[in-house]
């Protein structure tokens, strides 16, 4: 029997062991291989496969706002995706006593689809003032199953183009609805964060604000035809993807866009993430107020 499995803050393990996770969830090691690496840091009762169990995700620890919070109104939605995979499905949050037209935010879930911890994040961003739409990049291949594992299986047989072509299209559909006021920002994290960039790549003027937690750069040629003000939010032990952001700095600076970028020291890639230890509460927090006012300023003003 596994021992029972609490809530730990990554400093409680090795950074290496970190680091192993980090490129597991990444597609880039086999779990079996993943295993293997993290036998030697099996210690004290503890067993490689328990280690896996702490550091996956326990959506228990998202909730922030409850599915039925009386403060929005919630429902699931088809898009339809011509030029992708046909069509995309998403969960659309808007405020339960808004009226008239409101901004809105696309919200991008990480490399596993649309999970319990993003469509809780669409759900913050409906309780601030906005219409949030959390879509799912894993439609073409039944949706997003319930299990982070599979999700990240499953996002490896979508086509990624296609993918992008049905992100494209959901943003669209959303700064369009008719009870949107057209002011259109994009946050998402991990590989949705990249989404954010790509989308400021190919919209142009017509996204008004994104804010990208530890995503993938644009090259300097793409991202000199960004309009939309970026505000790049990174953990500073994440190294694989900081490693982009001086270049990507540097192009928006001679593109003249507005951006900042923020790095938290210790914290890890996907320290936004509450379910799981790389959580860093100090850093969710800070990162999380920056883009609710860098939304704020480019979406309600």
């Amino acid at each position: 029997m596994e021992p029972i499995i609490d809530r730990k803050k990554a400093s409680e393990f090795p950074q290496e062991l970190l680091n192993l996770f980090d490129i597991y969830v990444h597609g880039g090691m086999t779990r079996r291989e993943f295993l293997d690496g993290a036998q030697k840091f099996a210690v004290g009762g503890l067993t490689a496969m328990a280690l896996l169990e702490m550091l996956k995700p326990n959506y228990a620890w998202a909730i922030q706002v409850p599915v039925d919070d009386k403060r929005i109104k919630s429902e699931r939605v088809t898009v339809d995706s011509p030029k992708g995979n046909g069509s995309i499905k998403g969960l659309l949050v808007r405020p339960a006593n808004a009226t008239g037209k409101i901004p809105a935010i696309l919200v991008v879930h990480e490399n596993r689809g649309l999970n319990p911890y993003i469509e809780d994040v669409a759900r913050r961003a409906a309780v601030a003032g906005y219409m949030a739409l959390a879509p799912d990049g894993l439609t073409s291949v039944g949706g997003y199953p319930g299990d982070d594992e599979k999700g990240a299986q499953l996002f490896g047989m979508v086509d990624r183009p296609k993918m992008g072509e049905d992100m494209l299209a959901a943003a669209t559909w959303l700064k369009n609805r008719p009870d949107s006021s057209g002011k259109l920002g994009a946050v998402g994290f991990c590989f949705g964060g990249g989404v954010v960039n790509t989308l400021a790549v190919r919209m142009g003027a017509e996204l008004a604000a994104g804010v990208p937690f530890y995503g993938a750069q644009p090259t300097p040629e793409d991202a000199a035809k960004i309009k939309a003000p970026i505000n790049a939010q990174y953990g500073a032990l994440d190294e694989r993807i900081n490693a982009g952001w001086p270049a990507f700095d540097k192009a928006l600076t001679d593109a003249k866009v507005p951006h900042e970028g923020h790095i938290y020291a210790g914290a890890n890639h996907g320290f936004h993430n509450d379910t799981t230890p790389r959580y860093d509460e100090k850093a969710a927090k800070e990162a999380w107020d920056r883009t609710l006012a860098w939304f704020g300023k480019y979406l309600k003003a």
